[in-house]
């Protein structure tokens, strides 16, 4: 079996638009389909290669699927590979969220569970990877047990028995043909030191660009430096992903700051959860809000671009100056295997987040850090169950079961 070739740019171009605009339902599910789209359908880049990049993307913090986006394309072609790969995962879903945000202000107020599937397939192969899986799932969700610490510990784990996980993450790819992107580091074993300076000067600007703004407002006071400094805190704080900080965003933003009121936060979260993009983009509603009621519609369209700024940002920094040690140490057995412990940690991770944000969706209720099992929203299962069936049983596909589930829901609502 020959190798698949690498695209040009312009090829992928397209490629990384597509997967802005389909990454519906949060990390998990935004990392399935990146799996799906480069490593599946196109073998662009191998699965031993996807996982190294999402291992080290889970340690950093900040939006580990725009993280993951960022460093593929900056291995696929160099800087501006990982600048539009890392801003297209972003901006679909930032301007379909700030259309979203001014009729909000103006008017008022799927599943994860594929995701899990694919990558426990994929990372769980023995019994300490399961263990460690299990590990990591029981902590967080009925402990509240911070996020780095599980991770850590996860790390741990693999870095002491690397041959427990390590032939895990190559498992399948020694008989069939690599992928392009292998292929092409195999054929060019130099590639990754000729990006290299390049990704550190592009790291090294994005730190400028990231905190130059930050001191500036910081400097003059009032909201945009309350929401510049604000948000640069959680951009390297927020280990775990989204959900990790939404409790700690909203107690601060609606308590403290008093930029929104509680139901417009969870009705914000509403509408990041059901578009395209990160999570975490659900800070831009809150900052669109808070300079909406500061300077009207300018004042808000500068909040939510000034949010977005200082919250995506750094996110270029750290995989522009860590992707190529990383990737120089991509068949180091010890680090190998402390990576290959996150993933299995990983999958507990999202079987965590699937599990909460289903029972969110199925019992809707005050904000706490386990939703209240009162009140079962039945058209919500069953919406649920119909989505599940599109993806598992008739493979569906991301496009027909969003239209199929859409569709349901309409006709449910106007039946209710």
């Amino acid at each position: 079996m020959n190798s698949p070739s690498l695209p040009s740019f312009g090829e992928a171009f397209p490629v990384w638009l597509r997967i802005g605009l389909l990454s519906f339902g949060g990390p998990a599910a935004q990392i399935a389909l990146m799996h799906r789209e480069l490593v599946q359908e196109r073998r662009w880049v191998g699965e031993a290669r996807y996982l190294h990049a999402l291992n080290f993307c889970m340690l950093l913090p900040g939006p580990e699927a725009t993280q993951l986006a960022t460093y593929l394309g900056w291995l696929m072609h160099g800087v501006k590979g990982g600048v539009v790969a890392g801003a297209l995962f972003v901006l679909p879903g930032a301007l379909i969220l700030l259309a979203l945000s001014l009729i909000y202000a103006v008017l008022g107020e799927v599943l994860v569970f594929e995701a899990l599937l694919r990558v426990a397939r994929r990372a769980l192969h023995g019994l300490l990877p399961w263990v460690v899986a299990a590990a990591a799932f029981v902590p967080l969700f009925f402990f509240d047990v911070p996020f780095p610490a599980v991770v850590l510990g996860a790390a741990l784990i693999g870095w002491a028995a690397p041959g427990a996980f390590v032939p895990s993450a190559h498992k399948g790819e020694a008989t069939d043909a690599p992928a392009a992107l292998d292929a092409l580091l195999i054929a060019d074993p130099g590639r990754v030191a000729a990006l290299t300076a390049g990704a550190r000067r592009a790291g090294l600007l994005a730190l400028v660009l990231w905190l130059w703004p930050v001191a500036l407002l910081s400097a003059e006071g009032g909201l945009y430096g309350d929401i510049a400094w604000f948000f640069s805190k959680m951009a390297v704080v927020t280990f775990g992903g989204a959900y990790a900080v939404l409790a700690y965003v909203a107690q601060e933003a609606v308590e403290h700051h008093r930029w929104l009121s509680p139901s417009e936060m969870l009705g914000g979260r509403g509408l990041a959860e059901t578009t395209p993009g990160p999570l975490i983009l659900v800070l831009e509603f809150v900052g669109f809000l808070a300079g909406w009621r500061y300077g009207g519609l300018l004042g808000g369209v500068a909040a939510a671009a000034l949010t977005v700024w200082v919250t995506f940002v750094p996110c270029f920094a750290w995989i522009f100056l860590g992707a190529p040690f990383v990737e120089r140490l991509h068949g180091h057995a010890k680090l190998s295997g402390a990576l290959a412990g996150v993933t299995a940690a990983v999958v507990g991770v999202i079987a965590n987040l699937a599990l909460r944000f289903g029972l969110r969706v199925c019992f809707p209720g005050p904000d706490g850090p386990r939703p209240a099992l009162t009140g079962m929203r039945w058209d919500a299962l069953a919406l649920s169950i119909v989505a599940a069936l599109a993806l598992f049983h008739s493979r569906l596909g991301v496009v027909p079961t969003l239209g199929t589930t859409a569709v349901a829901g309409l006709v449910v609502s106007l039946a209710l």
